[in-house]
């Protein structure tokens, strides 16, 4: 495994970086600000400006490689950078869960498809959301799934409760990626298709949108949406019948290891603040760096991050070399540790803050809500784990 950076890669950081330096790091308490201060679901005027200035200097799809032409490997170092702010990823449209359905649209999309769907998403146009959790069912096993497609001529009826379909309540959100049974016959796994629908189709309903801890997420949002008798034509249909769950699984493995290369950018930035408060502040007549147990925590997190980093880095180099599929084990692995190593280290950081961590004057917050939602979102830790060890006993 060489994990040197090419010349293309250190440019790209080098430009990344700058970029990070002189527009997202001074804008973090701005946008708050925007967002509180009028319609909280308007896209921020903010960063569609900052979007214009990344794609002018090439700083933009940069998730795609077939796009940017940067491999996994060579887009982990960027994605990390991305992660150090939690909104900042947009920015560059790279962010889920658009890159996600980018990715779906650009491997199993036909050509009309990818000109009505995939073209607008990779200008920044429009943005996008993925139905497939439902709230009666344990969707983390995808074969649970009960929402209906049913054949009608040269239609498609889509009926069925999703929710956690991030995005959805941005305005400019015009697509779902919708999953159903279409043959509750067939195998297990062979049940289930994909089809593209717009937001604007009759039956379509955004029902509420969902908290995280509660935050809303503003502008973009989770909602739970409706989907009652949605006819779409047969020609919506992604790669074909009984292939949603291949679908699925060739987004969600790239999605898992993009979210966990972000995540490192949120823990090694939380242990950068660890360290300046630590040396910045005096309890108990010396500097709180002096004291052991803040020590230990230091330590602590410069170990557990690179050992994380090293994994996810070996993850990445895997799905370069050999494919996806092949790299199955260790997309289970990361998504397990990365999520469990940032939420210990953000969690210190907080501490670290005393009241401070916990308010909007420092990133924690939004840092901690980001790394334990990933214990839950594209599988919980268990289903990971399960993964792992039933290759181990193979």
């Amino acid at each position: 495994m060489d994990f040197n950076s090419s010349a293309k890669t250190v440019d790209l950081q080098e430009r990344l970086r700058r970029f990070m330096d002189a527009h997202i790091y001074p804008n973090e308490s701005a946008l708050s600000e925007e967002i509180e201060s009028g319609d909280r679901w308007q896209p921020s005027r903010l960063i569609e400006d900052l979007k214009s200035r990344a794609k002018a200097e090439g700083l933009w799809n940069l998730f795609l490689p077939d796009i940017s032409g940067l491999s996994n490997l060579e887009y982990a170092p960027l994605a990390e950078m991305m992660g150090r702010v939690v909104w900042s990823a947009e920015v560059f449209n790279c962010s889920a869960p658009d890159t996600g359905n980018m990715e779906v649209l650009h491997l199993y999309g036909t050509d009309e498809q990818k000109d009505q769907w995939l073209k607008p998403l990779l200008e920044g146009d429009i943005r996008s959301c993925f139905s497939m959790t439902e709230p009666d069912v344990a969707s983390s096993d995808a074969a649970n799934i009960r929402a209906s497609i049913k054949s009608d001529g040269d239609v498609y009826i889509l009926n069925g409760l999703k929710w956690w379909s991030t995005g959805a309540g941005d305005r400019r959100c015009k697509l779902a990626i919708f999953m159903g049974k279409t043959d509750e016959r067939a195998a297990k796994h062979l049940q289930q298709s994909m089809v593209l629908v717009p937001m604007d189709a009759e039956g379509v309903k955004v029902e509420r949108l969902l908290h995280v801890f509660g935050y809303d997420d503003a502008p973009n949002g989770h909602a739970e949406i409706s989907f009652t008798n949605v006819r779409v034509p047969k020609e919506n249909l992604l790669l074909g019948e009984g292939r949603g769950f291949e679908i699925a699984q060739g987004r969600l493995g790239p999605g898992r290891v993009h979210h966990c290369m972000r995540l490192i950018g949120s823990a090694e930035r939380s242990l950068e603040l660890i360290c300046e408060r630590a040396k910045s502040r005096t309890a108990f007549g010396k500097p709180i760096s002096d004291q052991g147990v803040v020590r230990n925590w230091i330590a602590e997190a410069r170990l557990e991050i690179d050992q994380a980093r090293l994994l996810v880095l070996k993850t990445a180099w895997m799905m370069d070399t050999t494919g996806n599929k092949a790299a199955r084990k260790e997309i289970a692995m990361i998504k397990a540790v990365v999520p469990k190593m940032a939420l210990k280290i953000i969690d210190r950081a907080i501490q670290a803050h005393g009241g401070g961590g916990v308010s909007q004057d420092f990133p924690l917050a939004q840092f901690w809500i980001y790394a334990r939602t990933l214990r839950l979102a594209d599988g919980p830790d268990e289903v990971h784990l399960e993964t792992v060890a039933k290759m181990e006993l193979k």
